[in-house]
């Protein structure tokens, strides 16, 4: 996925490559990938990246690497998603236990810290109201959670309808982000992109499952999870984000506890590690590195 226009720093991370791994949780292979970084001090502990809808690890494959020196790191693709297995059901409930069983199998410690984007981060607020003394925090990527009220009113998209293409050109060509968004690291979107499609009898078509991805997946009560969670929280956004105002930000901090770090990407929108990574990076490491003092 290189070429002239492709920065270094993305190139490094694409040469440190992770180690495959796939973990039965109830009767689903879960896949995951493991960064384990070549330094031999000791790590501060370990972090498990979580996708967004219809997303995949390698959402967070070109972020990972920049973490390992100080953590084990650890990313999924939740099931139904990328090369995870599929269920005949799925809830925020069964996907708790697949973290819940990655942290445990890439022994990413005592000291875990979990981020996740988008869907990914409503997923890991049920998780953390239910291992959330199990884990030092939880920092939330550009996933909304507004008042039931506000969010039964919403009409989303839903992506379970795919379609199939003839060629692997024809499919990654016809990629888009969703939301839709404008993002001038197309060398990113590419590689996401690369990732999201699959050969099957019928042509090329998206890893996920169709079924994963139906509109009651947002349907879970996301608020009490977040209200709920006991392990310290943050939340960072993207400046320009479609799907996070101010109203929304205001609601969410009112839920988590006070002194939560609560963080804006300028000239990011929600896919907001891909509009600027380098940021996302430092934002991340910043808000790790005010927890490690506060526990030490």
């Amino acid at each position: 996925m290189g070429d002239a226009q492709t920065p270094l720093w993305f190139k490094w991370a694409m040469s440190q490559k992770p180690k495959s791994h796939i973990v039965d949780v109830d009767d689903c292979g879960i896949h995951y990938y493991l960064w384990e970084g070549s330094s031999t001090e000791p790590k501060k502990g370990g972090l498990l990246f979580v996708h967004g809808g219809g997303g995949h690890a390698h959402w967070w494959s070109f972020l990972a690497p920049f973490f390992t020196k100080d953590y084990r790191v650890a990313a999924l693709d939740l099931s139904g998603m990328g090369n995870s297995g599929r269920r005949e059901e799925y809830s925020a409930e069964v996907r708790s236990a697949e973290l819940l069983r990655v942290i445990q199998e890439a022994k990413l410690g005592d000291n875990t810290f979990v981020i996740g984007h988008s869907f990914g981060g409503l997923t890991a607020t049920k998780f953390a109201q239910e291992h959330g003394q199990s884990i030092h925090g939880l920092i939330l990527a550009d996933s909304p959670i507004r008042p039931p009220a506000i969010s039964s009113k919403r009409k989303v998209r839903r992506m379970g309808n795919k379609k199939h293409y003839p060629d692997y050109k024809t499919a990654v060509n016809r990629f888009r982000l969703m939301p839709e968004q404008h993002c001038d690291n197309e060398f990113l979107v590419r590689h996401i992109a690369h990732h999201s499609v699959i050969e099957d009898k019928d042509g090329w078509t998206w890893k996920f499952d169709g079924n994963a991805m139906h509109n009651r997946r947002f349907t879970e009560p996301y608020h009490t999870y977040l209200e709920e969670v006991s392990c310290k929280t943050a939340l960072i956004y993207g400046d320009e984000s479609s799907l996070l105002d101010t109203n929304t930000i205001q609601y969410m901090a009112s839920l988590m506890r006070h002194g939560s770090p609560i963080i804006g990407i300028p000239q990011a929108h929600h896919h907001l590690l891909l509009d600027q990574p380098m940021a996302f990076i430092s934002v991340i490491r910043s808000i790790l590195q005010q927890w490690h003092s506060e526990y030490h």
